[in-house]
């Protein structure tokens, strides 16, 4: 009889790449079977986030509600991946007695070897090296079938002041654009629909293979395959080449979205950041992509109540924020990262006012993203079908402009039956502040609204 495994993944989706890699290697061997609800398994693994203290309490609680599972159902072990396993292993097995494995990004590749020590009653672990994480190979993707990541290059060379990515996942290292194509085409053939580049720093990518940055070349070969969309997420601004953006404007299947955290906009901050530019240089990157791409639709990251940062800087900020109108922006309260040079600085905000600020910039975003919905009232929007919602008797599906859960949705009725996947048009008739809310148009339909 086979012994049910299955994950819990938290994070990011680099970090979920790396799950659907461990499950593939999972699923070889003939004395495991996948099972996709965790609760009914033999053996579980967390694939847990390492990253503000947030997505590591979300970690810990996740590890502890499976363990007290071991006393009340069939669950055997707990098995603890990812990047908190990798940034905390002596913590974990201290504190956490009941896991019963703890496994580092570097041993990935010894899974079936770790569950099985576990389960051999061994208290299994094993930390290689960061550098010798599985970058490719097969996976079982853990997203819808409609939808994938392509993960191009793990680690960071930035050191940004206040991640402590490099200290977990080492320096950046590209994949051969041959080997991340080959992947592609498979997920193509597996009938994936839209493609999510991501890495650390995408625009980076190709730097350490071939002497300069070749995300341009490398889109050149995926815009060949059968990809409705092909989504950019994680692009640094100090790389937005004019090359880079020509292919996006180029491209009918590459969508005019594109993903650039900026963290702030004041020098000195930057400075203190360990990143380039300052207010006007910012101010002249988006307008860059906004020249070259017309109708691109923006999302950034920001950061908030980093140390030392002045109210002064902070509402440059804010006026950054009112001025550029982001069609899609997130905003985070600077997290003291153990280890890191950040963590070090004079001029630690109190925690309240971090959030403060942070939820400052949010109440501002969302009324911007408000009024972008409102235009879209009375519009036909082409929507990528996610699924069906019985809780509230819709469809549910995002635009080009809507990056699967961080971005806003559409849902909408339909009275015919829709798949995931499905390509369909919905006109527009409401709008709150981050979805729409309409009804699908049949082909032949009413024809009065215009297409956007």
């Amino acid at each position: 009889m086979s012994i049910n495994v299955g994950m819990v993944s938290l994070g990011c989706p680099k970090n979920q790449v790396d799950g659907e890699i461990l499950l593939n290697l999972i699923q070889q061997d003939p004395e495991f079977a996948l099972q996709g609800d965790p609760e009914q398994c033999d053996v579980v693994l967390i694939n847990t986030c390492g990253f503000i203290d947030d997505a590591k309490q979300e970690s810990i609680d996740t590890i502890l509600e499976f363990c007290a599972l071991k006393e009340t159902g069939r669950l055997r072990c707990v098995i603890v991946t990812g990047c908190l396993a990798q940034r905390y292993k002596e913590e974990i097995l201290r504190e956490i007695p009941e896991v019963d494995g703890v496994v580092g990004i570097g041993s990935n590749a010894e899974i079936v070897s770790i569950i099985r020590r576990a389960l051999g009653g061994e208290k299994a672990q094993s930390f290689g090296s960061e550098y010798d994480l599985p970058l490719g190979g097969g996976r079982i993707l853990t997203t819808p079938a409609h939808y994938a990541y392509l993960k191009i290059s793990e680690g960071c060379s930035n050191r940004c002041t206040f991640c402590a990515i490099p200290y977990i996942r080492g320096d950046f290292r590209s994949r051969p654009i041959e080997e991340v194509v080959q992947e592609a085409g498979e997920l193509a053939d597996f009938g994936v629909k839209e493609l999510i580049v991501i890495a650390q720093d995408t625009t980076r990518y190709g730097e350490d293979l071939y002497g300069e940055p070749s995300l341009a070349r490398l889109l050149r070969e995926l815009v060949k395959l059968p990809f409705r969309w092909i989504r950019l997420m994680y692009c640094y601004p100090d790389r937005i080449t004019d090359e880079l953006l020509s292919i996006i404007r180029d491209s009918d299947n590459i969508v005019k979205y594109i993903d650039i955290p900026l963290q702030h906009t004041n020098r000195e901050v930057l400075r203190r950041m360990g990143r380039k530019g300052d207010d006007r240089w910012v101010r002249s990157v988006i307008e860059q992509i906004r020249r070259e791409v017309p109708g691109v639709f923006i999302r950034t990251t920001l950061l908030a109540g980093f140390p030392g940062e002045t109210e002064e800087q902070f509402e440059e900020l804010c006026r950054f924020v009112d001025d550029m109108r982001f069609e899609r922006l997130g905003c985070f309260a600077y997290s003291q990262e153990e280890g890191t040079p950040a963590a070090r600085l004079d001029g630690q905000l109190e925690e309240e006012e971090k959030r403060a600020r942070a939820q400052l910039i949010m109440d501002k975003q969302t009324l911007i993203m408000g009024e972008y919905c409102q235009k879209k009232v009375g519009a036909q929007v082409e929507v990528m079908v996610d699924g069906y919602d019985p809780e509230e008797f819709c469809y549910v599906g995002r635009t080009q402009y809507d990056a699967p859960e961080i971005d806003g949705t559409v849902r909408f009725s339909s009275e015919r039956e829709l798949v995931p996947g499905e390509f369909v048009q919905v006109l527009v008739e409401e709008a709150d502040d981050f979805d729409l809310y309409g009804r699908l148009i049949e082909e032949g339909g009413n024809g009065d609204e215009s297409a956007q």
